[in-house]
C-alpha cells in the first residue's frame, strides 16, 4: 500500500492488488474513506470521518487528480 501523499492529517494511498479502476483511498487518524479518480472524482465509501472533512479530501483529490494518476501509472506500470 504505497503512499502517496500525506497532507495534513491524511494520508492517500493505493493498494496493490485491489480493482483496476483508478481510485484513491484515505486514512486519517479517525477513519477512512475511498474516493474514484476517474472518470469523475466522487466518494465510494468512507467510516467515521465527518462530511465536512470528506468535502476537504476530495478538495485536494480534485486540486492533485493529475499527480494521483501519474503516481498510479508509475505504481502499477502504465
Amino acid at each position: 500500500m504505497p503512499t502517496i501523499f500525506r497532507i495534513g492529517r491524511y494520508r492517500f494511498f493505493f493498494n496493490s492488488r485491489e480493482e483496476t479502476r483508478r481510485h484513491v483511498h484515505i486514512e486519517t487518524p479517525d477513519g477512512t474513506a475511498k474516493f474514484w479518480i476517474e472518470p469523475l472524482v466522487s466518494l465510494v465509501n468512507y467510516y467515521n470521518i465527518p462530511e465536512h472533512e470528506l468535502a476537504d479530501i476530495e478538495k485536494i483529490i480534485k486540486e492533485k487528480c493529475h499527480d494521483f494518476i501519474n503516481e498510479w501509472n508509475k505504481h502499477f506500470g502504465i
